[in-house]
């Protein structure tokens, strides 16, 4: 796909099917799509469909106005913000006499496009194969030619459509194979964050609420952020300090959308598995799209396909095994009016943050909220320790809040004797505690 090609974006309204996002919402997403890898978008519109057609989704008159629009238009892609099988994309394509990708397909290419570390980039090509595995089946004329075998006994030989597979098949076994010690390396990473220990807290939201912004803000890195979606693919961590805890471990994750194509859910699953050993979750939101209660839904819906959150049907609250902050970002983009409403709301909720991250408003209460929800199952703990265990002592500074801190007199057989009262979370208190050291 050339960058600066100029396309018509299509968004299919299918008669009873049901979307999350009102038509004209995803009708902006696709054009937001298009427009993140390069894309000139000549002309949009919504596609009402009665009746799905197997060979072209849409109708005849409708196939013949959409070729009439991208000639008037000059475009030389159409994009159909939908999914397509193989047979429609190609009927289309013959019909309309110019590239047709579907939703998919454009995701693929953002993806391929933004990729920056190997592990990502071996993520995308799975994916990438994946998905023309399933376009294999009459996709291309040149498919249909065999080779090889002569006579009666050399047979009718191996189709090139069975040669392709088989090389997808085979090029997919040893990306998995390469993607599965990725994994490994992840769980031996998080094992040894593990026993840092330090918390490690995940960020998660749809695509361009503001996640990479905000990384950036808590911890002074220089993080890809900009208004297009899917800016940054990679996770990244970065330590970072806050009110009552001195280390954490901050991650940034792939951005979630609506109809996230399954293969690319697979393909980055070691990568969204870091949410899962999160010990806070912190769910950014574009508070200022009209289409954010619809955002969050999605993001929960990956979520719970990680096990990470259950519940939410019918109506219900849903329940995450991980606590989470909801995150307001992009308040100063809100009208006064919603502004006010939604701070009203935010009061009454602990458990949400009202943020710009782009202006910086509220930052500091967001690092506070952070350490309070991370240190909010701590305890309190006195220990009395030898003034000789310097390695334990220096542990629970690092690792605690020393709240108290005095030399006492000698013990029995004259040891000099320390004591420390420290603020510990559950984590760093069985931590400590595997050293052979109780409290008082």
């Amino acid at each position: 796909m050339t960058r600066g090609a100029r396309a018509l974006v299509i968004c299919p309204d299918i008669r009873g099917q049901i979307h999350d996002l009102p038509a004209e919402e995803r009708l902006a997403e696709a054009v937001g799509l298009a427009h993140a890898i390069g894309i000139e978008v000549a002309e949009s519109y919504i596609q009402p469909i009665r009746d799905v057609r197997p060979a072209t989704l849409f109708g005849a008159g409708q196939v013949e106005q959409i070729g009439t629009q991208a000639e008037l238009a000059e475009a030389e892609l159409i994009i159909v913000d939908g999914a397509l099988t193989a047979i429609q994309q190609r009927t289309l394509e013959e019909k309309l006499a110019r590239k047709v990708i579907d939703r998919t397909g454009l995701i693929l290419e953002i993806f391929g496009e933004r990729a920056a570390t190997a592990e990502g980039r071996l993520q995308v090509e799975l994916a990438h194969l994946d998905y023309q595995a399933s376009r294999l089946v009459r996709s291309w004329t040149h498919l249909e030619r065999q080779r090889g075998g002569y006579g009666f006994l050399g047979g009718p030989g191996e189709t090139q459509i069975e040669a392709d597979r088989r090389m997808i098949r085979t090029r997919m076994a040893r990306l998995r194979r390469d993607l599965e010690q990725v994994k490994k390396t992840r769980a031996l990473h998080r094992e040894r964050r593990t026993r840092a220990p330090w918390p490690v807290i995940a960020l998660v939201g749809y695509t361009n609420a503001g996640k990479s912004t905000i990384f950036n803000r808590l911890t002074g890195a220089d993080v890809m952020a900009e208004d297009l979606l899917f800016a940054t693919l990679d996770p990244t961590m970065r330590a970072i300090s806050l009110p009552a805890v001195e280390k954490a471990i901050l991650s940034d994750t792939v951005g979630f959308i609506s109809d996230l194509p399954t293969q690319l859910v697979a393909a980055f699953r070691a990568t969204l598995e870091e949410v899962t050993n999160a010990d806070l979750i912190l769910h950014v939101r574009d508070i200022a799209n009209p289409a954010s209660a619809a955002q969050k839904t999605q993001v929960l819906e990956v979520l719970r396909g990680l096990g990470v959150v259950s519940g939410g049907e019918e109506g219900e609250e849903p329940v995450s095994s991980i606590p989470m902050l909801e995150v307001w970002n992009k308040w100063d983009l809100l009208a006064e009016d919603a502004r006010e409403d939604l701070a009203a709301r935010a009061a009454e909720d602990d458990s949400v943050v009202p943020l710009s991250a782009e202006t910086g408003f509220n930052m500091d209460a967001l690092e506070t909220r952070i350490g309070d929800a991370l240190t909010r199952e701590a305890s309190v703990c006195e220990f009395v320790l030898p003034t000789s265990a310097g390695r334990e002592i220096a542990w629970l500074h690092a690792h605690g809040d020393v709240l108290e801190e005095e030399e006492l007199p000698a013990g029995e057989g004259g040891t000099p004797r320390h004591r420390l009262l420290v603020r510990l979370g559950p984590k760093e208190r069985g931590q400590f505690e595997s050293f052979g050291v109780s409290s008082s």
